[in-house]
C-alpha cells in the first residue's frame, strides 16, 4: 500500500515539473524567441506591414481601404479599390476608410450577382468618363466590379488602375502623362516572377497622389 502511495505521489511529481518546463519553454521562451526573431528580422511585416504618411500610420499595406466623401459616396479625387460589402474608419481622416470582410458565396449566374455587377459597371464608366476620355464597358477589368474573396484586397489589377488615370488627372488639375507615371511607379509584378498576378496598391498609390497634388 505504501508503495502504491510512493509511486503515485511520484508521478504526480514528474508530471507537474513537466508540466511547469513545458511551460515555461513553450508559453514564455518560446514566444519571446519568435518575436524577437521577428521584429529583428521581419520587423515591418511583423508589426502589420503598416503604412505611413506625413510620418503618421494610415493603414497598413495588407487590408484594402475606400475613399469616400462625408455622405458615404466614392471621392472621385482619389484611386478607388475593388467594391467591397463592409466600411470601417480609419485615423488619418474621413477619406480613408478600411475595407471589413464582406465576402459573398453568390454563384457567378446569380441575378442579384448579375444585378450588382451590372450596376457597378455603370457607376464605373460614368465616373470615369471624362470630357476627353468615355470608358468602354467592353474595357472594364473584372476587379472593378467584383470584390475579392475575402473582401479586403488591397490592390486593384494595373488595367483598373489605368482606367482611372483620366478622371484622377482632371479632379486633381494634374495632367493625364503625371498620373500614368505615378501609376506605374507603383505597379508591381508576379512575385518571384510568377506567382499571383500583376497590381497596385490603391493606399500606396493614394499617399504618393496625394503627396504629387501637394506639390501641384
Amino acid at each position: 500500500m505504501n508503495n502504491s502511495v510512493g509511486n503515485t505521489g511520484r508521478l504526480l511529481w514528474a508530471g507537474l515539473r513537466a508540466l511547469i518546463v513545458l511551460t515555461v519553454v513553450c508559453g514564455v521562451v518560446y514566444p519571446l524567441a519568435v518575436t524577437g526573431i521577428a521584429q529583428v528580422a521581419f520587423h515591418d511585416k511583423a508589426n502589420g506591414s503598416e503604412v505611413k504618411a506625413d510620418g503618421e500610420v494610415v493603414g497598413s499595406s495588407l487590408i484594402g481601404q475606400t475613399y469616400l466623401t462625408k455622405d458615404g459616396k466614392p471621392d472621385l479625387a482619389w484611386f478607388q479599390p475593388r467594391p467591397s460589402n463592409g466600411l470601417g474608419e480609419n485615423s488619418i481622416n474621413t477619406q480613408y476608410k478600411l475595407i471589413l470582410s464582406g465576402a459573398t458565396n453568390l454563384a457567378g449566374d446569380n441575378k442579384e450577382l448579375v444585378k450588382q455587377v451590372e450596376s457597378a459597371k455603370a457607376a464605373v464608366v460614368k465616373d470615369n468618363s471624362t470630357a476627353t476620355y468615355k470608358v468602354k464597358p467592353s474595357d472594364i477589368p473584372a476587379d472593378a466590379v467584383t470584390s475579392s474573396g475575402s473582401g479586403l484586397d488591397p490592390a486593384i489589377s494595373p488595367e483598373y488602375a489605368d482606367l482611372q488615370v483620366h478622371r484622377i488627372a482632371e479632379r486633381n488639375d494634374l495632367s493625364v502623362a503625371q498620373v500614368h507615371k505615378l501609376v506605374d511607379a507603383h505597379k508591381d509584378g508576379r512575385d518571384l516572377g510568377f506567382m499571383g498576378e500583376p497590381r497596385v496598391n490603391v493606399l500606396e498609390l493614394n499617399i504618393a497622389l496625394q503627396q504629387l497634388t501637394a506639390k501641384s
